[in-house]
């Protein structure tokens, strides 16, 4: 399920319900970089041509990496809300839809990632994820689905992954 599949009904008296508003994706995108600015893993939930993410990517990525360790982990880019996190050498970027997001969901969100990282690499590292991006997509792909978050359990998520090690 889900967290943010809400749905607004009302009652056309008759017995029938008519849907008024459906919310749309939570999370736009996930930027993986490090100190040095470097994208080392990107995932979109919607459409920007490459000029596009670009040219996002690298005015996020100034604006993460300029705000010092006393400024909150929240800032706005257009009409983005760009919540992010560092551990360790990289950057945990993540876009979400403007106003109605919770950030601190978002960073818990950002923190169930890296644990789950973090059980499959064992301590992970910027070198875990360059030289097995595909995995990282792989994790990331199990806990957002069309840029909705549908599951955080490590678990689960690392379980399909795990099977299918064992297997080949």
């Amino acid at each position: 399920m889900c967290i943010r599949d809400r749905v607004s009904t009302q009652s056309t008296g008759a017995g029938g319900v008519e849907v008024l508003e459906r919310s749309t994706k939570m999370i736009k995108f996930i930027l993986m970089v490090n100190k040095q600015g470097q994208t080392r893993l990107s995932q979109y939930y919607e459409y920007l041509s490459i000029e596009e993410r670009n040219a996002m990517e690298s005015e996020i990525i100034r604006k993460c990496l300029s705000r010092n360790e006393l400024q909150c982990s929240f800032a706005e880019y257009r009409n983005y809300k760009v919540i992010y996190r560092r551990y360790a050498s990289l950057f945990f970027i993540v876009g979400v839809d403007g106003d109605d997001e919770n950030e601190l969901a978002i960073l818990e969100f950002i923190h169930a990632l890296v644990e789950t990282l973090d059980r499959y690499f064992e301590n992970v590292c910027e070198l875990d994820i360059m030289f097995n991006l595909e995995k990282a997509h792989f994790i990331l792909d199990e806990m957002v689905m069309n840029g909705c978050i549908v599951e955080t359990n490590k678990a689960n998520v690392l379980n399909p992954l795990l099977t299918m090690e064992k297997n080949t």
